[in-house]
């Protein structure tokens, strides 16, 4: 007989699985993060059409998503009347104290905080300066990370302790049932966690079998979020590409959070961008011999949460949506209109490269390429779809 077909288990993320995800900046006080803040909210670079941002709150705004694809359908459907790119929300953290996780400064207002958001922009500092006072006397980034690491793992461990004080209760009554059984199992699970947090390590950077994820996620732990170090330089060295810090951080990252991304940037240069003309900004950069790192950094931060975009557009508009790697049409619909989901019919669906050669939906008809897609298509990255549902195309 053939042998059997291995079926690929799907990996569950960790993390709750939404759209409307949101990116928390972290880092001790006076290392940039009100002033990164401030930029990324307000900076048009990568976005030739300046799209306004919307602000939530002081700490809370939504940034916009540089798209080329967007610009680019924008261009071919250019009697549009509205243009809506994608966002990421981004909230600015008050900065941490040594001794949060013992309710040190805002201690746990800080840390629940973090507990809100869905990722971390952990911002290091790397550069001098004699009238910005660094919280604890001089610059020393791998000692920043390590006060960092420390609070969120403290934190975590009194966290899982917590968790493992409940499911004991359960596991303690004893017998053969299937809750005692998974209890067991989930004891052993956090046990392990409270040692590999213990040994520095993050939990995000570990490997999880689904179930496992799934008993994670219920934990809300901090430092099973994705994180992207950001290394904040002076202009000069970001200018030049050199820093002498930067090895001693890429040593530390690759042994306590292995496989996360680290971005160089300058606060200073981006903050200075954010004031300027779009000509002034390009002319400024071209003289560094430079480029703004903030596209960069919101891009890889929608890559870590494995967030895509589909698109809808049409004569009255182009509008990019956000959504998780993996959605269904009839889900993808309901981040329109949750009436979109309940009465889906169908998604007409054409590939982003096709409409850019094609620059017409009649003429993608005519190609053959415009495809009818029923409830379990999985939307793909760059899709523009048009969903049908019960009352009629949308």
């Amino acid at each position: 007989m053939p042998p059997k077909k291995q079926v690929e288990e799907k990996k569950v993320l960790l993390g709750r699985p939404g759209n409307n995800l949101k990116a928390g900046i972290v880092g001790l006080a006076n290392v940039g993060k009100s002033t990164f803040f401030q930029a990324i909210t307000r900076c048009p670079l990568g976005n030739p059409a300046n799209y306004p941002f919307a602000t939530i709150d002081p700490e809370e705004a939504r940034v916009i998503v540089p798209s080329p694809r967007f610009d680019k359908l924008c261009e071919v459907f250019n009697k549009t009347a509205s243009k809506v790119p994608a966002h990421l929300t981004v909230y600015d953290i008050a900065g941490l104290t040594k001794g949060a996780s013992a309710g040190e400064g805002l201690g746990n207002a800080f840390l629940s905080h973090i507990r809100a958001v869905d990722s971390i922009y952990q911002v290091v500092r790397c550069f001098d300066d004699a009238e910005i006072i660094h919280i604890e006397g001089d610059v020393d980034p791998v000692r920043d990370l390590e006060i960092i690491s420390t609070e969120l793992r403290l934190k975590d461990i009194e966290f899982s302790e917590k968790s493992l004080e409940a499911a004991d209760k359960i596991a303690r009554r004893g017998g053969q049932s299937l809750e005692v059984k998974n209890k067991k199992e989930e004891m052993a699970l956090i046990e392990r966690i409270i040692q590999l947090l213990k040994d520095g390590h993050r939990v995000a950077n570990q490997s999880w079998t689904p179930k496992e994820v799934e008993i994670i996620n219920t934990m809300q732990l901090l430092t099973a979020k994705p994180c992207i170090y950001l290394i904040n330089l002076s202009e000069r060295d970001y200018a030049r590409k050199k820093n002498k810090h930067l090895l001693r951080i890429k040593e530390w990252v690759d042994t306590y959070s292995p496989g996360d991304m680290i971005i160089p940037f300058s606060v200073c240069l981006e903050e200075k961008l954010s004031h300027m003309s779009e000509e002034e900004a390009e002319e400024e950069l071209k003289k560094l011999g430079v480029q703004s790192a903030l596209p960069k950094i919101i891009t890889t931060m929608r890559q870590k949460l494995d967030l895509i975009s589909f698109f809808t557009c049409g004569p009255d508009e182009v509008r990019e949506w956000t959504i998780r790697r993996g959605t269904k049409a009839p889900q993808a619909a309901g981040v329109i209109h949750n009436d979109l989901m309940k009465t889906f019919i169908l998604a007409e669906v054409m590939k982003y490269d096709d409409i850019v050669e094609y620059k017409d939906e009649g003429a993608i008809k005519a190609a053959g390429k415009l495809l009818k897609k029923g409830k379990d298509y999985v939307i793909e990255d760059g899709d523009v779809v048009y969903f049908r549902a019960a009352a009629g195309k949308n």
